[in-house]
């Protein structure tokens, strides 16, 4: 079991080498293809005077052809960070970056992407809502931490939770925690009985099968999110496996407490499953 294509999700804006690097090194230790891909797009400036509609059009096209211009030297970036170490190819495409990734997605096992600005990143024509993308996209989502250039296969912490969401990005990050150094399964709940330690146990096991050595923790608290957090930072991990909780309200998603904490937390590398 290993990804077998890669989509990388390069920001119109701001360094690229980071997360490039970051997708190069798991493209290499799956031997899979990794796409590089980049949507942008501008809004149509609005005016209410019938003499600036020509303006307007004359505006919103240079600003497209700065973009298509942008998109010719992110492709040189991205093969040069390359470099022919693993087979790619690049895509892009003058369109709303949410709605083309999520459609591109269909190419690839596994979709990585920066996110700067945590769960809310900013300009929709210019940048993908890593949230979104992981209710949206029915791929795994890997979402890099702030400055991270290295594949975070150090220590991989499961956020175990007996949920379909879970059990799938259990399921979908086997291969990255086939290569970690160390997995830890914590689960938390404020009355841990012996359901919870059979779940927990059930979960490692399937790992074992799967030749994955995990170590197992039931932690007791009230507040999920908090709790994790904390955890997560006690244990030093370098990347946090959890399912992605949410529902759409009209245009935006609202997220679960710990699915909202984990987009916001950008110096954590982050693997999302819906």
């Amino acid at each position: 079991m290993s990804y077998k294509s890669i989509l990388l999700n390069v920001g119109i804006d701001g360094p690229i080498a980071p997360v490039t690097k970051i997708a190069i090194d798991l493209a290499r230790r799956s031997e899979a293809r990794l796409i590089g891909f980049c949507a942008a797009d501008a809004p149509l400036p609005v005016t209410m005077a019938p003499e600036g509609a020509a303006i307007a059009a004359e505006v919103w096209q240079q600003l497209r052809d700065d973009i298509k211009k942008r998109f010719e030297d992110l492709h040189v970036e991205f093969d040069s960070l390359v470099a022919g170490s693993v087979a790619t190819e690049w895509r892009n495409t003058l369109d709303n970056p949410n709605h083309a990734l999520v459609a591109t997605s269909r190419s690839a096992d596994l979709i990585i992407t920066g996110a700067p600005e945590g769960a809310s990143s900013g300009d929709s024509y210019r940048t993908v809502d890593p949230g979104s993308l992981a209710l949206r996209a029915g791929r795994p989502v890997l979402i890099s931490s702030a400055g991270a250039d290295n594949a975070p296969t150090g220590r991989i912490v499961v956020a175990w939770k007996d949920t379909r969401e879970a059990r799938r990005a259990v399921a979908d990050a086997v291969p990255l925690m086939a290569t970690a150094d160390d997995v830890i399964v914590v689960t938390i709940d404020s009355e841990p009985g012996d359901r919870t330690t059979a779940g927990i146990k059930d979960v490692a096991t399937f790992l074992a099968r799967h030749g994955i050595t995990a170590r197992t923790e039931v932690l007791k608290a009230d507040d999920e999110s908090d709790e994790l957090i904390d955890f997560l930072s006690s244990a030093k991990a370098d990347l946090v496996v959890s399912g992605a909780y949410g529902h759409s309200r009209i245009r935006e998603w609202v997220f679960g407490g710990v699915t909202r904490s984990l987009l916001d937390d950008v110096q954590l590398c982050r693997f999302l499953s819906n």
